[in-house]
């Protein structure tokens, strides 16, 4: 049974144990090439999250794009990154694993292994030297045996050929050898014994010592290190399986962000960011009605005053501007934004800061907003406000606590804010009014044409323009009050002007794209399709002077003609 222990390769004892000392050094170096891996393994992990974390917030969205996130492929977009941010997490929660789990017990067990092997080496090698000590002294006892044996026999000898010489008589034997010879053989025989002796006792100890050692001691020495071999071998696969395990603890959370980020994208829903676009650039205008066909083929009759142009000058504009009559998109030339211009415009920050630069609606919504952050402003200092005069009562009820005085500076700052802050709160609500059409419009008398409405921008009368509409063909645009009744563009001392001035000379003509009612003083009612005389264009206010005759003069919005001018002027345009 022991022998089927030991097995045919302790026949040598020596070379297998040398041949398992280097086996399980072999074993060791094994286990820690194993947790080197597991540790670049997990450095991989952490390089990894960190590599993702940092694309995460290289895409996050910065504070003047946070407008694009209220689409839903942004938001997506968002909750993908937000997704990646947490699958990141679970690669760091990989690594951490990984080190806690595998690596730092490898390593405490490893140096375990190391301490046991040692061991059991050692006394291996005790177990081996003292066999080796006891096969010498059995040799040192076996040659003295013999070499007593021997010298026994040569003393036996000598007195026996000394006791059979005949040649000697009795006396000389009796003198000469007897006692000597009889006494040096039986010490001689006597060495021999006691040779036999020891060398019995060690021959008997060392065939013991000799079966424990190989049938006892070394079996058992050795039954440890395969022990100790096997625990090795079942750990490093403990550590594999855990190795894989690490991996799918974390695969449901990694699945949830997967799922995250396939619900986001299944969360996109183009009409709807459609409709947001419309509702954010939206611009109120209506589109014009459809051009009417002009038959130039036919003499156009004109009015001819004094200071009017030339009818061959007449007929020819049309000619010259045609190809441009035909692109008209909408209304007000002010407005034609495209849109990246308003894009970067919003971005930016350029512009006027009555946002009169942006279509009405458009313009309605940047008024409402900047009033909701003055709001916010001022309930924020009215609370600080409120914070401090129950501290600066505090202060005055418990003196101990602190200088009341101390308060009221910050209190008069705050007071201060609060002032300045309502008033362009007010100012806004004002623009905002005016677009509404609650408020009417404050204007000064124009002096001269290129002075008009210099105290005010151009979006009011746009809107108040796009009001006029409601007559116009196929318009659908309409506030709570009429243009008529907000706008007025002339004063009582219009008429005196124009009686003053020399009539001013014409610079082109235009065509009335659709009828205006010119009930307010200094403006002019038109038809629709009635050719009239510029002699003032516009400077940016939104309105143009013409004249029919000489007698009717007056200003017409400029959204509502077609104007060419002549060759010396600015060149043919189309106010759209």
């Amino acid at each position: 049974m022991v022998e089927a222990k030991m097995g045919a390769c302790w026949s040598i004892t020596k070379d297998q144990f040398e041949n398992l000392e280097k086996h399980t050094q072999w074993g060791i170096e094994v286990v820690e090439k194993y947790n080197k891996f597991v540790k670049e393994r997990s450095e991989i992990e952490i390089s990894y999250a960190k590599q993702i974390r940092n694309l995460s917030k290289k895409y996050q969205p910065k504070k003047n794009s946070e407008d694009e996130y209220k689409y839903t492929s942004c938001r997506a977009f968002l909750t993908t990154l937000n997704e990646m941010n947490d699958y990141a997490g679970q690669h760091e929660v990989i690594a951490e694993n990984l080190s806690l789990q595998i690596i730092s017990e490898l390593s405490r067990y490893t140096q375990e292994l190391k301490q046991e092997r040692k061991s059991h080496f050692n006394d291996g090698r005790k177990a081996q030297q003292h066999i080796e000590n006891s096969w010498k002294q059995l040799e040192q006892s076996k040659r003295r045996f013999e070499r007593d044996c021997k010298e026994a026999e040569r003393a036996q000898q000598y007195f026996e050929r000394m006791d059979a010489d005949i040649n000697v008589t009795k006396a000389d034997v009796e003198k000469r050898c007897s006692h000597k010879a009889r006494q040096q053989a039986q010490l001689r025989h006597q060495m021999a014994a006691d040779s036999k002796a020891e060398y019995s006792s060690f021959f008997q100890s060392f065939n013991q010592e000799q079966n424990e050692h190989y049938y006892t001691l070394i079996p058992h020495i050795f039954q440890k290190i395969q022990e100790m071999e096997e625990r090795r071998i079942e750990r490093l696969g403990e550590s594999m399986k855990t190795f894989a395990e690490v991996d799918r603890q974390v695969i449901p959370i990694v699945g949830k962000c997967l799922d995250g980020m396939t619900k986001a994208a299944e969360s996109i829903e183009p009409k709807s960011d459609s409709q947001l676009v419309i509702e954010a650039y939206k611009s109120g205008f209506e589109p014009p009605g459809d051009v009417e066909f002009e038959d130039y083929s036919q003499p156009m009759t004109r009015t001819v005053s004094e200071s009017s142009l030339s009818n061959s000058r007449g007929d020819s504009k049309p000619e010259k501007s045609s190809s441009k009559s035909k692109v008209k998109l909408w209304p007000f030339k002010k407005n034609k934004i495209t849109l990246n211009t308003q894009v970067w415009s919003l971005i930016e920050g350029s512009g006027p800061e009555d946002f009169s630069h942006l279509p009405p609606e458009q313009r309605r919504k940047k008024l409402q907003q900047k009033i909701d952050d003055f709001n916010k402003d001022i309930q924020k200092e009215m609370d600080q406000r409120d914070a401090l005069t129950k501290m600066k009562d505090v202060y005055i009820k418990n003196p101990q606590m602190g200088d009341p005085n101390s308060v009221d500076p910050r209190l008069a700052e705050i007071g201060q804010n609060i002032e300045k802050l309502q008033f362009e709160s007010q100012k806004f609500e004002g623009w905002l009014a005016e677009v509404e059409g609650r408020l009417p419009v404050k204007s000064e008398p124009p002096r001269q044409q290129s002075a008009l409405y210099e105290t005010q921008n151009s979006t009011p009368v746009n809107n108040n323009c796009a009001q006029d509409r409601e007559s116009s063909p196929d318009g659908s645009y309409t506030e709570e009050q009429s243009s008529e009744s907000q706008i007025k563009v002339p004063t009582t001392d219009f008429d005196d002007e124009f009686d003053d001035e020399e009539p001013l000379p014409t610079i082109g003509n235009c065509k009335a794209l659709y009828p205006f009612d010119g009930h307010n003083e200094g403006t002019l009612s038109v038809t629709e399709g009635e050719t009239l005389y510029v002699i003032e264009e516009d400077k940016g206010d939104g309105w143009t002077r013409v004249r029919r005759n000489e007698d009717e003069e007056g200003y017409v919005p400029s959204s509502y003609l077609e104007v060419f001018l002549d060759k010396n002027g600015k060149g043919a345009m189309t106010y759209i």
